[in-house]
């Protein structure tokens, strides 16, 4: 890297802390304060009501006040990494950022606090009298052998967990990774030799780790910058090295390392060189976790161990030893289950966890994070990467599960599957609302053809259709193209044994199929030389024609192209008197709900039957989530006030669902406001017929329902299932090619819902 590209970094990296407003952390009310009822009740005289309620039982301190989800980033700075002793107000950042990743991974509030301490028995006595305020400390950055100090004082007299993650993050991360590198490699915890270099807290907590999941004591040499650690050495020593002291006459790490398994380095650059490499036993670990130059580099290693199995704690190799892994989900799993400490039950818990999720299928999120990495359990990916959004489940379950079993939990879960369950949901947020449309789809094994079956989200969709229902995909593509993503993503799907697969370019049924097609469209242009190359080369067409011949039950197309050219070929082969589009419906989850919206792709200037037969429709699809369906008929007009194009279609509109009795709630013609503000709405039209905040908005034009949806996905932050083809009878949905693995699997689940439920 350049001088130059080096200030551009810095720069950038500056300007990330202080802009918008500086630093990376700010506090929000989550009650209102908004008149002097909120007050009463926020601050005098209300408070005082729960401070005697936590006075008489101090337990209900997790009811009444936040300290059951908040956590102390506690540090004084004198061992920040790859920066040292750099004091408590210059590792502000380092804390904030770490509340942050508390946030983001775990949904964990956080309070960074730095110290100006440099006495381990006076640090400890301060992190000791913050106990009132927090659930649990997280030690951060000090220096060894301070740190074991400190953690053992405030573990000794705090009754809420006292985790310091320089230590046990990074041995709970490398526990997980050695595991499943030892796995690839066919060796055994208890047969392995391991030398290590780096004697400080977290080399000498990874050591301890290891010896807890096989590793025999006498198996480890550990060197420091003093040479090997042995009976007898007064330099240097501390109480924790001296666990490690080898009765031995060899002296440096040239000497032990000959015919070692695993090298564990968390030291500094250059360490480990070449040669000590060639020295190894066969296929070697090598885990060379300095920062940000590691001991050694992993091209160097290869050269002399083209086999070798490498960690770093880099982000720009595979394999990254990252405490992010582990840290806010033991936290997590410990404040829920209001656990007393953070013991090595629920260690090795986080271990195997991290351990098991690596070995798993990847997850689609995941993929699409680390987008161009192969993620595939193997010498290239012994850990997940912490975008994994299956993290929070698997390990903070883990972590409950070992609490429990140990005696530790002050709360324990009456169901841990419900609570693993729950972890999940909050990370996928379409996972509650489509629960009703996953079951109903549970009730029947439907065939799902997939047009563009080449997509990786597809694959990976057909994969998660085998794990989470009990439909049966088919897939179009090209057998060879579809078999080599399957072994670069790491899928374990194979052709013909878990789905179907139809080869546009050589299949038994070409002529059955273009032959259907022709007959569709001889009177409407299409000749038989046409019918035959559409056959070969649209495969809209192709997953059309299969569910009109009744191969398949449900397409599923458009993850690229534009809607409306996926549309006419839907509309083409499946629309018949009973089945035609009539609109589509896209749901977008907000943080506070979900609220439909309508007609967002087929209908751009709807008529007013076309906007009521778009209403009845959505009202239909609204309650297969389970959901009452509450439809605002929205325009620029508000209940006659303007006398324009839109509005008066909208009212024409209102009267034909007046002309008969309707079983859902709608009304209009409103705005958006009007439609969201129950209250506002009142003082409008004191006699209207809905009641509550609308969930479904039915627009007069296609650019108004797309342009509402679009910004809610890209500003507001909602997550969209759709969008939903109405009026087809569940025989084909269209989707967007922004889409992703997961919507995609929530169409797949509403594909699935058998005709019959479907309505």
């Amino acid at each position: 890297m350049s001088d130059n590209q080096k200030d551009v970094v810095k720069q950038a990296a500056l300007d990330y802390h202080k802009f918008p407003k500086p630093g990376k952390l700010e506090i929000r009310a989550t009650k209102p304060l908004a008149n002097g009822r909120d007050l009463a009740r926020a601050y005098s005289p209300g408070v005082a009501e729960a401070c005697l309620e936590i006075k008489a039982d101090p337990t209900t301190a997790r009811d009444y006040t936040s300290r059951g989800n908040l956590v102390a980033v506690v540090t004084n700075g004198s061992a920040v990494l790859g920066l040292g002793n750099i004091g408590g107000l210059a590792s502000k950042p380092v804390m904030e950022g770490k509340a942050v990743l508390f946030k983001k991974f775990a949904d964990i509030d956080c309070f960074d606090i730095e110290l100006n301490e440099d006495d381990p028995e006076k640090l400890a006595d301060i992190v000791c009298a913050l106990e009132p305020t927090f659930g649990a400390i997280n030690l951060e950055d000090i220096k060894a052998p301070d740190c074991f100090i400190v953690e053992k004082i405030c573990r000794e007299r705090m009754n809420i967990p006292v985790f310091h993650d320089d230590q046990h993050g990074t041995a709970i991360v490398v526990g997980a990774a050695v595991l499943n590198a030892l796995q690839v490699a066919g060796k055994a915890f208890e047969d392995i030799k391991i030398v290590s270099t780096g004697g400080g807290a977290a080399g000498i907590a990874c050591l301890n780790m290891l010896l807890k999941l096989g590793v025999k004591r006498e198996n480890v040499w550990l060197c420091d910058i003093d040479g090997l650690v042995y009976k007898g050495r007064t330099t240097e020593m501390t109480p924790q090295k001296a666990e490690y002291a080898q009765d031995s006459d060899l002296r440096t790490l040239d000497d032990v390392i000959d015919g070692a398994d695993l090298f564990l380095g968390l030291s500094g650059p250059g360490v480990l060189k070449p040669a000590m490499v060639a020295k190894m036993s066969s296929q070697p670990i090598i885990f060379a976790l300095a920062n940000p130059t590691p001991e050694i580099m992993p091209e160097d290693a290869r050269k002399v161990a083209p086999d070798a199995i490498i960690a770093t704690g880099r982000s720009d190799f595979p394999n990254q030893v990252n405490n992010v892994l582990c840290f806010p989900f033991i936290f997590r799993g410990a404040l829920d289950v209001g656990a007393s400490e953070i013991n090595d039950a629920m260690k090795i818990g986080c271990v195997e966890g991290i351990a098991a999720l690596a070995r798993a299928t990847t997850s689609a999120e995941a993929a699409e994070a680390y987008r161009g990495e192969q993620l595939t359990f193997g010498a290239e990916y012994l850990i997940p990467k912490p975008f994994d959004p299956r993290l929070i489940g698997v390990v903070a379950s883990a972590v409950a599960k070992a609490a429990m079993e140990s005696g530790v939990a002050a709360r324990p879960l009456e169901d841990l599957e419900a609570y693993k369950d729950h972890l999940d949901r909050s990370v996928f947020k379409s996972a509650l609302i489509m629960r009703p449309v996953f079951e109903a789809a549970s009730s029947a094994k439907r065939k799902i053809i997939f047009a563009e079956g080449e997509d990786e989200r597809v694959l990976r969709v057909a994969q998660a259709m085998l794990e989470e229902t009990v439909d049966q995909p088919i897939l179009i593509g090209r057998p060879d193209v579809i078999e080599r993503r399957l072994d670069v993503t790491g899928l374990t799907i194979k052709i013909g044994r878990d789905f179907e697969l139809i080869n546009p370019e050589k299949d038994d049924r070409y002529r059955e199929y273009w032959g259907s097609y022709h007959r569709l469209m001889a009177r409407k242009g299409v000749s038989p030389d046409l019918a035959r190359a559409i056959m070969r080369t649209n495969t809209t067409a192709i997953g059309a024609v299969a569910v009109h011949r009744g191969d398949a039950d449900s397409l599923i197309c458009g993850t690229f192209g534009q809607f409306l050219w996926h549309l006419n070929y839907v509309d083409q082969i499946l629309s018949d008197k009973t089945h035609t589009p009539v609109g589509a419906l896209s749901l977008v989850i907000l943080e506070d709900g979900p609220l439909f919206i309508a007609d967002t792709q087929i209908n751009h200037e709807p008529t007013p039957q076309q906007i009521a037969d778009t209403i009845v429709a959505a009202a239909r699809h609204v309650r297969r989530f389970g959901i009452e369906p509450k439809i605002a008929l929205c325009s620029h007009s508000q209940f006659g006030n303007l006398d324009n194009d839109s509005g008066r279609r909208m009212r024409a509109a209102l009267d034909i669902l007046n002309s008969r009795p309707r079983d859902f709630m709608y009304e209009g013609e409103m705005h958006i406001e009007t439609a969201l503000d129950p209250e506002y709405r009142a003082r409008i039209l004191p006699d209207g017929r809905m009641e509550g905040v609308a969930n479904t908005m039915v627009f007069a034009n296609a650019d108004a329902a797309s342009g509402v949806r679009n910004i809610l996905k890209m500003r507001g932050g909602g997550l969209e299932v759709g969008p939903i083809l109405m009026g087809m009878g569940n025989k084909a949905h269209i989707v967007t090619p922004s889409i992703t693995a997961r919507g995609l699997l929530n169409i797949t689940a509403l594909a699935g819902t058998p005709v019959s439920k479907y309505g």
